[in-house]
């Protein structure tokens, strides 16, 4: 049997017909685009499915025993937006962990009883028993027997406040004792005398499945009152982008050097400002607290009145400022050819200056995509049907079987259990469509991986194509066909859907892979087996650097397509061994050249997030009166930061692009041509004095150093 041999590709040789992005071209990985359509179909139609079957109320919402929504607006319950609990020590039982509900009546009320009362007592005096019946069930009225048995009402009131939109005993301690309306023991209605202290357990069992939803909550009331000047820092963020790659444009080798500088200078006054914090919180009480002892807290900003937190940031801000300064002293030589390169990709920017504008399309795209597959989540995520489980105090057989609360009061189960009770419990269903919801949801973040990165994979791919016509141009600028972008998109989506829905297919299944293996190690958080975790972390890594890989050869292949029009396998090869055949000037000088242009989006982020740090802490008299008054003050910061750097990601990647794209073109230019008259160089004097250490040495494609 003959051995089959893989052979790399060869050289491409001169080519008197090329010139530039081929015209003459076919549809490429049809295959990948009909089953990317089919998804796509697929995917509206899951989302009709779920908007169909969904309902945001109840994540707004808290919920009765009756599965009806407190304070929702046009219902008999819109005046009435606060949970009552019946017993709200009935909440300290473990099942409430399990099934998210706790096993005693729940009733929407407008207030929260202020004083403490019990039913027994209510009934005396006639003004307390009106008082005590808004919190009982419709229909009680005062001849009625059996109240208590039948739990038509409480058996006592607690004085509560509001928390969440839910009514919790209002607990205080007096030293070491723990009070509830200023007193330690309380009669529940039955003859018991009960401590306060046990009515934590209840509190917090009650409380703890809707601590992340109060952090939600306070999130979401802060975006509502900073969402405006969110909204103007981002604008802010998208003016000094634009205005710094227009100076880029003109002045690229003084922009790079105050870049460099300002960078440091920002990154140093990070390091001098969290000095002098640690400094203020010197004799400060409780500053002195580690973070290991504080633990977890949603109020992030506890975190900024301990000492060791400003160590931390003023520790990783003075490695970031090192690990800069040791690159730029040992990268100073390349940084000087790197300088070069972006002057030559300014001047083809200058000749395709629609380009700096095409980020805001893929900014669009990205915004529908993220927002389709957030408003599915809710709806997906709200499809279930209400519950209802049978509660009760005594041993019953029926106990958490599921019940129907519009017959329960007839049903066998009441014959038999007489002081249980149908319960709403939680949202569910046993339909086919329920037993397949985890699957939808599953489909929904893998459509969402697979559309985000077919948008960015077509962005790159038209800057690519756009760039390319510039190089390939013999006489620029008359060569430069017009509308390059336009033209480029056009050939993109007319030609090309399946290999970009190839290519960004691979890499939304590596990441949905990552999604899992994070989910896998959230779980096993808690297991003994080293091993498991050992595996785990070595997969976790390896997947890491795989989706790296796949992105980089992703770019060069859509390089490749938008130049040559073939399909993605064989882009992707031909990009690989043209990268391999020139791999030093791709480690020495490519990189480079992106390390530089990293430093530029830094410098936004951190102007950006040293002025929104300023403005919405109040450290700034002039700012305090227009500022809002918000829970957490680093969301907007946060929110900011992460915006800038997403916006200055999106200008400075059309520096990033033209850079790989003029790099490969130079590569493939060197490979067809060698500087005579029958083969010209299609590269500039400029890039060929910065790409080459002379032209004796390197202009017959021998790999050089560079020195």
């Amino acid at each position: 049997m003959t051995r089959v041999k893989f052979a790399p590709p060869t050289p491409r040789k001169y080519d008197a017909n090329f010139k530039g992005p081929i015209q003459n071209r076919g549809c490429t990985d049809i295959i990948c685009c009909i089953l990317f359509i089919v998804a796509i179909v697929a995917y509206f139609a899951v989302g009709i499915l779920a908007w169909s079957q969904g309902d945001p109320r109840k994540v707004i919402y808290p919920t009765n025993s009756k599965g009806q929504f407190c304070g929702q607006a046009g219902t008999e319950l819109q005046t009435k937006p606060l949970l009552f609990y019946f017993n709200i020590m009935k909440c300290a039982s473990p099942l409430v962990l399990l099934e998210f509900q706790c096993p005693t009546t729940q009733l929407c009320v407008d207030t929260c009883p202020n004083r403490f009362m019990t039913l027994l007592k209510a009934k005396v005096v006639p003004s307390d028993w009106n008082y005590y019946k808004s919190y009982c069930k419709q229909g009680v009225s005062d001849g009625m027997v059996n109240i208590l048995k039948n739990g038509l009402c409480p058996a006592m009131l607690l004085p509560s406040k509001p928390l969440t939109r839910r009514c919790f005993p209002a607990l205080s301690k007096q030293g070491q004792q723990v009070l509830v309306g200023n007193q330690t023991t309380f009669n529940d209605g039955r003859g018991n005398v009960i401590q306060a202290t046990d009515l934590i357990a209840g509190v917090q069992n009650a409380s703890i499945v809707m601590e992340a939803r109060q952090v939600v909550m306070k999130i979401f009331e802060d975006y509502t009152h900073s969402w405006y000047w969110i909204l103007i820092g981002l604008v802010l963020a998208t003016i000094i982008s634009l205005i710094f790659i227009v100076l880029l444009r003109f002045l690229a080798g003084i922009m790079v050097w105050v870049m460099i500088v300002l960078v440091i200078l920002v990154v140093g006054y990070g390091i001098v400002h969290c000095y002098f914090e640690y400094a203020a919180l010197k004799n400060e009480p409780g500053s002195n607290v580690t973070l290991q002892e504080i633990g977890f807290q949603t109020d992030f900003s506890v975190y900024l009145h301990i000492r060791q937190t400003w160590l931390a940031f003023m520790i990783i801000l003075a490695i970031v400022e090192v690990i800069i300064i040791l690159l730029l002293i040992f990268l100073r030589k390349r940084i000087l050819l790197a300088i070069a390169l972006i002057k030559e990709a300014s001047r083809a920017i200058g000749h395709v200056m629609s380009s700096l504008f095409y980020p805001l399309l893929t900014f669009l795209l990205l915004a529908v995509v993220i927002a389709y597959w957030a408003v599915t989540a809710v709806f997906l995520s709200t499809s279930n049907q209400a519950i209802y489980k049978v509660f009760n105090e005594t041993a019953c057989e029926y106990s958490r079987q599921n019940c129907d609360p519009a017959n329960f009061s007839t049903s066998n189960i009441k014959t038999k259990c007489p002081d249980s009770m149908c319960l709403f419990a939680f949202y569910g269903g046993e339909t086919a469509y329920h037993k397949y919801l985890i699957g939808l949801q599953f489909y929904n973040v893998f459509l969402f991986f697979w559309c985000a990165n077919f948008v960015t994979a077509l962005g790159q791919m038209t800057l690519a194509g756009a760039f390319a016509s510039y190089y390939w141009a013999f006489n620029k600028p008359k060569d430069i066909p017009a509308c390059p972008i336009f033209a480029s998109l056009g050939r993109a989506l007319r030609y090309h859907t399946g290999s970009l829905a190839f290519g960004s297919l691979i890499l939304a299944i590596i990441q949905v892979i990552r999604v899992l293996l994070e989910y896998l190690d959230y779980k096993l958080k808690g297991a003994q087996n080293k091993f498991a975790k050992f595996l785990l972390c070595c997969l976790k890594c390896c997947f890491w650097c795989l989706e790296k890989f796949i992105k980089f050869l992703n770019r060069n292949a859509y390089i490749m397509v938008a130049i040559y029009g073939k399909n993605f396998c064989t882009s992707a090869r031909d990009a690989f061994f043209l990268l391999m055949r020139n791999v030093i000037r791709v480690a020495v000088l490519d990189k480079v050249t992106d390390f530089l242009l990293f430093l530029g989006k830094l410098l936004i982020v951190g102007l950006v997030g040293i002025f929104a740090f300023f403005f919405f802490s109040g450290r700034v008299k002039a700012f305090e009166s227009t500022a809002p008054t918000l829970n957490y003050y680093w969301v907007p910061i946060l929110t900011l930061a992460i915006g800038s750097y997403l916006i200055a990601h999106g200008f400075f990647s059309v520096y990033a692009m033209c850079v790989d794209t003029l790099f490969l073109c130079f590569c493939e230019d060197l490979e067809r041509n060698n500087g005579s008259e029958e083969k010209p160089y299609y590269m500039s004097v400029e890039l060929r004095a910065i790409l080459s250490k002379s032209e004796d040495s390197t202009f017959h494609g021998q790999e050089v150093p560079f020195q």
